[in-house]
C-alpha cells in the first residue's frame, strides 16, 4: 500500500513526534527509520573537518549532557504537556528499517512508495541520488533560522551570539546542501529563564510541527512557494565545553 506522505527519520523522540503529527493530519503515512551512525565513524569525520582539539571539546560537552538532561527533566515534561507533543514510538517501532537513508534499500523503498511528499527528520545528509530517485517534494524541519544558522543547535547558537531575533525554527525544502533548501516557513521562539540547551529543541519542535503540517498540506496541493534569503551565517556544530561554559557565565545562556 502506498501513501501520499512518507517520512525518512531517525529513531528518536523528535522523529516520533513528527510521525504522530503527520499521521493525525494526513492519515496513514509510510515511514522508513534510519539506524544511528556508529560514533567512531562520526568522530573520525568530524576530526577531519574541525580538528582534534575542537572535537575533544565537543566530546567533553557531550559528557555533560546527561547531567543537564536530569536537571531539565521537569521543564521538558512541562513543555511536552503544555504543547501536546506526542512522542509515542509505536509508529517508528513498526516501520521499515534501513542502515542509512543513502543505502540502495532506501532508494528502492522511495521508488516503491511513490509518495508525493517526503518529510525528512533527523537523518544523515541525503545524497543527491536519493533525492533524484523520487519525484516527491522533500521537506525538512530545521531547529534554527536559516540561512543564518545552518547545521545543528541553531537556537542555542543564536542566543550564544546575542541574536534572539534569529532563535527559532525553519521548515524548508531539502536539496543536496546542508539546510540550504528554499524556505517554506519560519517561526521565532522565546525561551524563558528555565530553558537551556536541553529544552530549546522541545520549544522548536512544538513551534515547528504546525508549520510542517501546513507545508506538507500545501505541497500535496502544489501550493508550496519557497523563498530564499541572501544571508549565510555558515555551518554550526556542537559547542565545545569551554564555549558552553563561557556563554553560561558571561551571557547566562546555558
Amino acid at each position: 500500500m502506498t501513501s501520499r506522505v512518507a517520512l525518512l527519520c531517525g529513531a528518536d523522540d523528535n522523529s516520533a513526534a513528527v510521525a504522530n503529527a503527520l499521521t493525525r493530519a494526513f492519515g496513514e503515512i509510510a515511514i522508513l527509520v534510519e539506524s544511528k551512525e556508529p560514533r567512531s565513524v562520526f568522530l573520525k569525520r568530524r576530526v577531519r573537518r574541525l580538528g582534534l582539539l575542537a572535537v575533544l571539546g565537543q566530546t567533553a560537552f557531550v559528557a555533560l549532557l546527561p547531567l543537564l538532561r536530569r536537571r531539565s527533566a521537569n521543564r521538558v515534561r512541562e513543555i511536552i504537556e503544555r504543547t501536546g507533543l506526542d512522542m509515542d514510538h509505536g509508529l517508528l517501532q513498526r516501520a521499515a528499517q534501513v542502515s542509512s537513508v543513502n543505502a540502495p534499500k532506501a532508494v528502492e523503498w522511495l521508488r516503491e512508495q511513490g509518495a508525493a511528499v517526503v518529510v525528512v527528520n533527523g537523518t544523515r545528509i541525503i545524497a543527491r541520488r536519493v533525492l533524484e530517485a523520487s519525484d516527491a517534494v522533500f521537506i525538512n524541519t530545521h531547529c534554527g533560522i536559516t540561512p543564518e544558522y545552518r547545521g545543528v543547535h541553531g537556537g542555542y547558537w543564536a542566543l550564544y551570539r546575542s541574536d534572539p531575533e534569529n532563535c527559532g525554527v525553519t521548515v524548508h525544502l531539502v536539496d543536496p546542501g546542508i539546510d540550504t533548501g528554499g524556505i517554506l516557513a519560519q517561526q521565532r521562539i522565546e525561551p524563558g529563564p528555565r530553558d537551556n540547551f536541553v529544552t530549546y529543541p522541545y520549544l522548536q519542535l512544538a513551534a515547528g510541527l504546525p508549520l510542517l503540517v501546513e507545508a506538507v498540506g500545501s505541497a500535496l496541493e502544489g501550493r508550496h512557494i519557497p523563498r530564499t534569503r541572501d544571508a549565510d551565517g555558515g555551518l554550526w556544530y556542537h559547542p565545545t565545553l569551554w564555549q558552553y561554559l563561557w556563554a553560561g557565565i558571561r551571557r547566562s545562556v546555558w
